[in-house]
This record gives C-alpha cells, sequence and structure tokens, in this order.
C-alpha cells in the first residue's frame, strides 16, 4: 500500500488487524510520480482515484508499466473532466457577473480519451477503459464545497484564487441552484469516475489478426 501521507496510509491498521489478522500490508510512503518500485518486479498496480493529483499523468502511467512483470495488470479508477461541471460553471456564471472574469475554482480533470491514448503510448496491452457518472444531491452549494475539502479534494491549482468574495460566493449558490436545482430543492454534483484496465505485453495474451484478414463482411452478421 502506497500513500503520499503517512497519516492517510496508516489510518486503519487497527481495523485491517482485526478484520484481516492473516492479511499484512506493507506500507510505503511514496509519490505516485516516483515510483521506488525496479523494473518488471510487480504482478498487480490499483490506482483509486488519486492520479488526478499528479503533475505528470503520462510518466505515472509509464512507470507503471515498467514496474509491472510480463503479463501484469494496472487497475486504475479517476476523475474525469465532467466532475463537478455544475460547480464550475455556477462559478463561471457568478464570477463574469460580478467581477467580469474568471478563475479556476474546480482542478482540472482527464478526458477518456487522453486515458486510453496514454495507456497505449504507454504500451499497454489490451487496454479497456469505461466511466460512469456518480451523482450526489446536496442540499447547497455551500454544503458541497464543504464536503470537498473535508474529503481533501479542495481545488489544488497553484493559480487558484486565494480568497473569494462573498457576494462572488452567494451569487455561484444561487446561480447553481437556479441551474441545477431539483424539484425537491436540492443540487446535483456530478462525479465522473474513469475506469481502465492496461496489462503488461505477454506472449500468451490474444493479438489482432492481421489488417484484412476478415472472411466476413460486417454487413452479414445479421444474417
Amino acid at each position: 500500500m502506497c500513500d503520499q501521507s503517512s497519516d492517510m496510509l496508516h489510518r486503519d491498521v487497527s481495523r485491517d488487524r482485526e478484520q484481516y489478522p492473516r492479511i499484512v500490508p506493507h506500507r510505503l510512503v511514496c509519490d505516485e510520480e516516483v515510483m521506488p518500485f525496479k523494473e518488471g518486479s510487480i504482478d498487480l498496480i490499483i490506482s483509486s482515484l488519486s492520479m488526478h493529483w499528479t503533475n505528470d499523468l503520462p510518466g505515472v502511467i509509464i512507470q507503471a508499466r515498467q514496474s509491472l512483470r510480463p503479463d501484469g495488470i494496472f487497475l486504475g479508477a479517476i476523475y474525469g473532466e465532467r466532475t463537478l461541471k455544475e460547480l464550475r460553471n455556477a462559478f463561471y456564471v457568478a464570477e463574469q457577473e460580478r467581477e467580469g472574469g474568471f478563475r479556476p475554482h474546480v482542478s482540472p480533470f482527464t478526458q477518456v480519451s487522453d486515458v486510453g491514448n496514454l495507456l497505449m503510448r504507454a504500451k499497454f496491452a489490451l487496454p479497456t477503459v469505461d466511466t460512469e457518472d456518480i451523482v450526489v444531491n446536496y442540499s447547497d452549494a455551500f454544503t458541497l464545497m464543504r464536503d470537498l475539502k473535508i474529503m481533501g479534494e479542495s481545488n489544488a491549482v497553484i493559480q487558484r484564487p486565494l480568497y473569494t468574495r462573498r457576494d462572488t460566493l452567494a451569487a455561484a449558490a444561487a446561480a447553481y441552484k437556479s441551474m441545477y436545482g431539483l424539484p425537491d430543492g436540492s443540487i446535483p454534483a456530478t462525479f465522473q469516475i474513469i475506469y481502465f484496465i492496461g496489462w503488461a505485453p505477454h506472449a500468451s495474451q490474444p493479438k489482432p489478426k492481421a489488417r484484412g484478414s476478415a472472411t466476413v463482411h460486417f454487413g452479414d452478421l445479421d444474417q
């Protein structure tokens, strides 16, 4: 198990010992952008909703590929570009109206197509990418922003605003409810999760047929 935060890494040690006494994981404090693993030394890498914090996503995926043994697998989940789209749009409308400009209030997220392209660029075999939108309802925008802060998912952009005017915050909350408010008075917050799988190449894996080797036309498949 790896994490940049020692506190997070060791938070559930006691619970893990009680629930899984036969499993003793090795906990390592490290940075995903500088993986401390030897080349070809790992069978499985799992990354769960953490890679959106990396500054060098292509480098992280390449390092993961290099760390895997042949036929090793890389499983991951990362936030996609539609994450918090409502909050981003509400701040855009509010700041344009109140301040005549716009500053980033939501961290940037990757696109589905980029994840697939990066897996192929890193020479993963059999790459598979899927996506899911999870919508969570909140009573208002302030409750959502408080929840994001508790989650440790606040805006991390270097050029982010160090403060936001109260009238702009109020306008953003009003715009959020006006544009996306639900009949019960709550507001939706979208979290797009991109799931992906990539395999380190191995001779036993299925190989695509040679181009032009098909013997059946797609138009004949329904006959």
